[in-house]
């Protein structure tokens, strides 16, 4: 919805209305930019890490990982945005945490927001920790972070309709099958008795539900890259959300905005690092989904250390220090092979 704010009626008024509601937390501690990085100011670039968990009831609040971890890098210019996800295995130094009484430690980095989140923690402890290990990684400091339940997604897309998303390789689910021909969890499925069929999402572009989409991003162990293709589908996924928000004419409609928001509204705990989220959407007015470019750390593939976790490449490296430099658009016009061919 950041990436889609072209068309806003109403201004900061009607945003700030519709985004009232919104849960709003501290997410970044100490990662938060410095007042020598811009501090509070939005007028130069601006970075966003996204946390991305998926969250069932059943689980305890404290013993959640993030394996989805994307950076929304916009330039000071405010026209263009770019996603960077970090792979969830990259071997990463975590640094001690107080709050859960974390010591620090050599682990894969989807394991900070569990250790930030534990013994009281939070969601809030875990999105905190998990700031300061990729600040402490790549060196970026944050003017905002949101942590996103994939699973409120649904709610999301639903108020959208459907988005378009262009499968590159087909994949039968690990997590969902039809019964009678409706869409189940595994576990519930079972319960039934009945006979179950896969559910397959195959290969070329189509319309997906909610349901759909969400069941697709989350595929990993039987994609040929594993994660590194997940990564790719979720920021895929991203976009298609984006795209159709602003295609549809669905931000310049006052109602159609508010039922989006207050869907979204359910899926985000946000930080906006002190400004108001309404400065924050109307600053990124001029980014639209068309601008939103997807880029592939490690070439897209495994880099592993030889333990079984994964490392930056010294070109990922590189592509970090450029974004935090603000010249990532000369790193990719240099290095056209980090952007992702994902449509």
């Amino acid at each position: 919805m950041l990436s889609s704010g072209v068309g806003i009626v109403g201004g900061k008024v009607l945003i700030g209305q519709a985004t009232g509601d919104i849960a709003q937390r501290n997410l970044l501690g100490d990662a938060s930019k410095s007042d020598a990085e811009g501090g509070a100011s939005l007028d130069g670039p601006i970075d966003m890490l996204l946390l991305g968990v998926d969250a069932r009831e059943r689980w305890a609040a404290d013993n959640v990982r993030s394996d989805s971890i994307i950076i929304l890098h916009i330039p000071a210019s405010h026209d263009q945005a770019y996603l960077i996800s970090i792979p969830r295995d990259t071997q990463a130094q975590i640094p001690a945490f107080s709050k859960s009484g974390y010591h620090g430690g050599t682990d894969r980095i989807n394991a900070a927001f569990q250790a930030g989140a534990a013994n009281g923690g939070g969601w809030e402890g875990g999105a905190q920790l998990m700031a300061q290990t990729i600040k402490r990684l790549t060196g970026i400091s944050f003017d905002g972070a949101a942590i996103i339940n994939f699973g409120g997604f649904k709610n999301v897309i639903d108020t959208l309709g459907t988005v378009r998303i262009c499968v590159s390789q087909e994949v039968e689910s690990l997590h969902m099958s039809y019964v009678d021909g409706k869409p189940m969890w595994n576990a519930d499925a079972k319960k039934t008795g009945k006979p179950r069929t896969p559910v397959v999402h195959k290969k070329g572009c189509q319309e997906m539900e909610g349901w759909a989409a969400l069941d697709y991003s989350r595929q990993r162990k039987t994609l040929r890259n594993g994660d590194y293709d997940r990564q790719q589908n979720q920021q895929q996924l991203i976009k298609a959300m984006a795209k159709k928000a602003s295609d549809g004419e669905m931000l310049t409609k006052p109602a159609k905005l508010q039922q989006l928001i207050k869907a979204a509204g359910k899926a985000f705990v946000l930080d906006t690092g002190g400004t108001s989220i309404e400065s924050f959407i109307y600053t990124m007015r001029g980014v639209t989904a068309n601008e939103l470019t997807m880029l592939k750390t490690n070439n897209g593939t495994f880099h592993s250390t030889g333990s079984g976790a994964e490392a930056l490449s010294e070109e990922t490296m590189a592509m970090f220090r450029a974004i935090k430099q603000d010249k990532l658009a000369e790193f990719v016009f240099a290095n056209p092979q980090v952007i992702s061919t994902r449509k």
